[in-house]
């Protein structure tokens, strides 16, 4: 999996049997090795950066609101483990379907529709009231951004060549951990302060809880008004038989990346004589209705049930199931850790188990309190704000040095490296005894775990042909979200039981 030739090879193995499409692939590499790395590829980057923030927002944004909301909604450990795993719930219910409708229907619809619809179920949470609306907001929000997520990262990949497109694959998931660190810079300086705006007799309220979610709402927005100018990729334009169209896109990545007039393209008059024979032969470009789209995507959707992508999948599958679970119980629950260490390191034990108990055994009493009117939620102070910013950043560095040794040492053996590692780090969770310890593993587990879930989805890349690459991707996103569903909600309230 390590070679920059892999690629080709998947395409020509795994692609449809009509040969001329996948010589057309390759010619659509070649074409972008040609335009080069330049201003298009920045503006794209610039718009994946801001998409994928939204990723973080809906991982992160809750467990930051948890301990300021927790009196304001009446919640309990379940409750809270329930509000946590809404997103992810919505995103295994969307996510296969949408990666299917993706690759028949085009990428850059799909992530204007997910992230059209994040941002009006964010903005519906921001003016929630009660626990029922806000979960159930925080649920729709997950179902439409899985919408988004895998055409977000299929449509960068397809604009990439092969030279580079491992490099950028992991330069935008170093966004994920960049994105931590700006959201956790915003509630520090928003959850901070204790706002209350009342309307109606205080019939409605806005606590410092709702103006942070109507905050956040503004990055879903601005995602869609960045790809508003970023084009379809040719790449899909290609399965369709859109050689025109595909052409057209090309030059002008061209145009904007070397500041050359089109004449100057090489590839310029790309397929203008399949046009001819196409023509000639009375073959129809694109598909003429959304059933014969619809058709097409299942015929094409064949080899990743048959050998030998079929055990590929199921591999990469298994390797992301496990790595999300991981990943996410640590980025969801390590906000308010960072709280609960920073209130109960008073009691005289820095054992996290300790504290833990001490924690569960004061929420049963606030529950009890909660109900005569006296509740005070355990709130978050600056030390927890830092640990994040720490979280974040290490996750950065880690993606950052992945990128720079991905190419010399390969997906697969880094990976391993990453998995041996990554397995003493959790273990050794157990017994640290220090906020300092406690910061230090969680962050490292955080970083390496954060790098193999973007090594997993460069496989997927790599591996799956262009007609599949977004139902792959799906799928292979959901399995690790079911991981991160059967545990995210429930590792706190399983420790309150016991």
């Amino acid at each position: 999996m390590s070679g920059v030739n892999l690629p080709a090879m998947a395409e020509c193995v795994t692609a449809p049997d009509d040969k001329k499409q996948t010589i057309a692939m390759e010619e659509v590499n070649a074409a972008l090795k040609e335009c080069g790395f330049g201003l298009f590829h920045i503006r794209l980057l610039i718009s994946a950066f801001v998409a994928l923030v939204n990723g973080v927002i809906i991982s992160i944004a809750n467990p930051y609101v948890l301990p300021v909301a927790e009196c304001d909604l009446n919640m309990n450990l379940v409750e809270k483990g329930i509000l946590n795993a809404s997103p992810f719930v919505g995103m295994v219910a969307s996510s296969i379907i949408a990666g299917f409708l993706t690759d028949a229907f085009g990428r850059k619809r799909f992530i204007l529709i997910g992230y059209e619809g994040l941002f009006v179920f964010m903005f519906i949470s921001g003016l929630s009231q009660n626990y029922i609306i806000l979960a159930t907001a925080k649920f729709f929000e997950g179902l439409f951004f899985a919408t988004a997520f895998s055409p977000t990262l299929t449509l960068t990949s397809e604009f990439c060549h092969h030279g580079i497109r491992d490099i950028v694959m992991l330069l935008q998931a170093s966004f994920m951990p960049l994105g931590q660190v700006i959201v956790a810079l915003k509630s520090w300086l928003i959850l901070s302060h204790d706002w209350k705006i009342s309307f109606f007799d205080g019939y409605f309220v806005l606590h410092t809880w709702n103006i942070y979610y109507l905050a956040l709402s503004l990055w879903p927005l601005l995602v869609c008004i960045l790809y508003a100018f970023i084009p379809e990729s040719p790449k899909f334009h290609v399965t369709l038989s859109e050689y025109d169209k595909a052409r057209e896109i090309l030059t002008k990545i061209y145009k904007e990346n070397t500041r050359k007039p089109a004449n100057t393209f090489k590839y310029v008059d790309l397929w203008c004589n399949r046009k001819s024979e196409e023509a000639i032969n009375e073959k129809p470009q694109g598909y003429s209705s959304i059933t014969e789209q619809i058709c097409a995507g299942f015929q094409n959707i064949k080899p990743i049930f048959q050998k030998p992508l079929l055990w590929s999948l199921i591999l990469i599958c298994t390797l992301n199931f496990f790595t999300l679970k991981l990943y996410n119980i640590i980025i969801m629950w390590f906000p308010q850790l960072s709280a609960i260490v920073e209130n109960y390191s008073r009691i005289g034990s820095n054992d996290l188990c300790v504290m833990l108990d001490a924690y569960t055994r004061d929420s049963n009493s606030r529950a009890i309190n909660a109900n005569n009117g006296t509740c005070v939620p355990v709130r978050s102070g600056t030390e927890s704000y830092i640990n994040n910013v720490i979280l974040g950043t290490v996750c950065f560095l880690a993606l950052v040095i992945s990128g720079m040794v991905v190419n010399k040492v390969g997906k697969r053996n880094l990976f391993i490296a990453y998995g041996i590692v990554t397995t003493a780090l959790t273990l050794a969770l157990r017994w640290a005894n220090s906020k300092a310890s406690i910061v230090t593993l969680f962050s490292l587990d955080g970083a390496i775990t954060q790098a193999m879930a973007s090594l997993t989805q460069a496989m997927v890349v790599e591996v799956f042909p262009t007609s599949i690459k977004s139902l792959a991707m799906s799928i292979v996103m959901t399995c690790g979200r079911v991981g991160s569903v059967t545990l995210l909600g429930f590792i706190i309230p399983i420790k309150n039981k016991t």
